[in-house]
């Protein structure tokens, strides 16, 4: 063999090893990446290729699956009642990535996850059956919250405080996922739900933070008594009224010019409202030690999933004293999600023991054999004695039933709460938010439920926003749902 068919042979010899390394290279090392690229059609060909698991809501299905009339998408999602759980469920479509509890056990829910193959799955490679999410949802109260809102714009969540089970996340306006499971329909309908004002995509019970307003006094009454700077809920207080805020000449006035708040006790100053008192309160404790009690009931947490990530709520930092007062009364930049505002409830109400709120109970194979049980495995905290909540109990209880939560009353259940009326736009010139957050425990059997509604826009008068007006009819609907 003469010297240039050699130097041709090998370099024939080298294209054909490359090439050999090269597949080898993308069948074994870029396969995943290829196989999971979003642009890769066999992906949702494969999951849509038969029905889905389901969504469960005390013992029924709230999701299911059609046949499609054609294409190469075999299946489809539907849903029932979908407006009503879309804040749950999220969706599930051809054309978009799916969110809420479609999101998070995608795989579960298309027998992709692992924890669903057999020994002989996972040999032949063959596609397990789907499994199933049980969720803690109660039809009744999610039904109670979804109504009692009605036209307004807002969120609700309900907390079994004993058990840290999420009994209804609810937002208005909502959406039907139905409209986006086609991919022959899901973009026009994308758009106009982008395109709405109302944002009902937006789900406001769990990512939606706010200014809690007056609620949030509760945790600034937690800090003052776990802190030892008041006794009980019924000492006197050191507080002016109007209480000039420190290094401005600007004054913290109240609401009720006639209420007496006046160096009011904390029992006094939950029942009326009185900024003056949790102001002040916020400045003698100090932020730190605000800061403290509030991230104990769950502020600053930016991995609060239950299992949806909710957004965190934000106690502010690096205030000086004026502003830690305006964020003694859940103003300045001081946010939460109704959600947390549950979980303040939630942990008054467990004698100061917070548990993990959750709203998936189990998740099982098709089988129903249980993959995961988070109903055992829910983490519970003391955050503060037993004591301090006991009083703060005893002050809410005062608010519902001689304060400004009298719309909260039920007949055979104990019932505290905590209204509030948060500050919108700039110099308040907008419509306020009105807020809710109560427990309540059932007289005969024993019970008991923690809320918190959020109120963000509604048709009433400016002069008609509150609390109690707005916020707390819709907690009551909720609170005598989950208490029958």
């Amino acid at each position: 063999m003469n010297k240039t068919i050699r130097r041709a042979s090998v370099f024939a010899l080298l294209l054909v090893l490359a090439l050999l390394v090269r597949a080898t290279w993308v069948q074994f090392y870029d396969g995943k990446a290829l196989a999971d690229d979003n642009n890769n059609r066999r992906n949702p060909i494969e999951t849509y290729s038969r029905p889905l698991g389901n969504i469960i809501v005390a013992g029924n299905s709230i999701t299911g699956s059609a046949r499609t009339k054609g294409g190469d998408l075999a299946y489809k999602r539907t849903y029932t009642d979908g407006e009503l759980y879309a804040p749950v469920t999220g969706y599930a479509s051809q054309a978009y990535a799916p969110t809420q509890l479609e999101g998070i056990y995608k795989d579960l829910l298309n027998g992709t996850d692992s924890r669903l193959k057999t020994v002989l799955d996972t040999v032949t490679g063959k596609r397990a059956d789907p499994g199933n999410v049980l969720t803690t949802i109660d039809p009744a109260v999610q039904k109670a919250a979804y109504e009692a809102l009605g036209g307004n714009k807002g969120g609700a969540v309900a907390i079994d405080p004993k058990t840290g089970r999420i009994l209804a996340v609810v937002s208005t306006p909502t959406y039907d996922p139905s409209q986006l499971t086609d991919a022959n329909t899901a973009g026009p309908a994308w758009q106009r739900l982008v395109a709405d004002k109302d944002k009902p995509l937006t789900n406001r019970a769990l990512r939606q933070p706010l200014p809690p307003g007056s609620t949030f006094k509760l945790v600034v009454a937690a800090a003052a008594l776990e802190n030892g700077l008041y006794e009980n809920v019924d000492q006197h207080t050191r507080s002016p009224d109007p209480y000039p805020l420190p290094g401005t000449s600007r004054q913290l006035v109240n609401e009720n010019r006639s209420a007496p708040c006046a160096d009011a006790s904390i029992r006094v100053a939950l029942q009326f409202s009185c900024n003056n008192v949790f102001g002040k309160m916020a400045v003698d404790l100090g932020q730190d030690k605000v800061r403290a009690m509030a991230e104990k009931f769950g502020f600053d947490d930016q991995k609060q999933d239950v299992p949806v990530r909710a957004y965190t709520s934000v106690y502010p930092s690096d205030m000086d004293k004026a502003q830690t007062a305006l964020s003694g009364i859940g103003q300045f930049d001081v946010t939460a999600t109704p959600l947390q505002m549950a979980m303040v409830s939630a942990a008054i109400a467990n004698d100061g023991k917070l548990v993990s709120p959750h709203m998936v109970s189990r998740i099982t194979d098709s089988g129903g054999s249980v993959l995961g049980d988070y109903d055992d495995s829910a983490d519970t905290r003391q955050i503060m004695d037993s004591r301090t909540a006991g009083l703060l109990r005893s002050a809410m209880e005062t608010v519902v039933k001689d304060g400004t939560g009298t719309n909260a009353l039920i007949d055979g259940v104990t019932v505290g709460g905590k209204t509030g009326t948060a500050q919108h736009g700039e110099n308040n010139s907008k419509t306020p938010y009105a807020w809710f957050t109560s427990y309540g425990k059932s007289g005969s059997t024993g019970k008991e439920v923690a809320v918190a509604v959020m109120v963000e826009q509604s048709d009433a008068a400016r002069s008609e926003v509150s609390g109690n007006g707005l916020a707390a009819p819709v907690a009551k609907a909720m609170m005598r749902a989950a208490l029958k």
